[in-house]
């Protein structure tokens, strides 16, 4: 599946024109066997001051789960508006999401955080369950969550 970035690219484009190049990243997410229901997931980059820039992916389709995962909740204000397009199926326990999308090249080495929230039902949530650098140099580095991701990679 892949997923153009419209917001952040735009954002990049208009702040350093001529500069807005984007490169192909796939992202992947590994779950643990935690025995509950397929988790949420929020895909979401924060500039080096910790603001919120832009949303890239959501798995899990009932909106009503959404304020769960808190830490896009809170930034967005649940504005489904930011995940327009750019949402998939819950994934289930044990289970792999694999999703390719374009990211502007300014967002790598320069401060950007790529965070994952995950929630499950009836499960405690967990907000910022993965928070990575986005660098050049982190392609392909496995990062361990703390909940419910067993690991998360991104690979140029």
């Amino acid at each position: 599946m892949k997923s153009l970035l419209a917001i952040l690219s735009i954002t990049t484009a208009l702040t350093l024109p001529g500069l807005a190049m984007a490169r192909e990243v796939t992202l992947t997410t590994n779950l643990k066997n935690y025995g509950g229901d397929g988790a949420y997931l929020a895909y979401y980059v924060t500039d080096a001051n910790g603001a919120y820039v832009g949303s890239l992916w959501l798995a899990g389709g009932k909106a009503r789960y959404y304020e769960h995962l808190s830490g896009w909740y809170r930034a967005t204000g649940g504005d489904t508006g930011e995940i327009s397009g750019i949402t998939g199926a819950s994934v289930g326990s044990g289970r792999s999401l694999s999703v390719t999308l374009d990211l502007a090249d300014t967002l790598f080495d320069a401060g950007y955080e790529l965070h994952i929230d995950a929630a499950v039902e009836d499960m405690r949530d967990s907000p910022s369950e993965v928070v990575v650098p986005l660098t050049v140099s982190g392609s392909g580095q496995a990062v361990q969550g703390s909940r419910y991701i067993a690991d998360f990679n991104y690979k140029l």
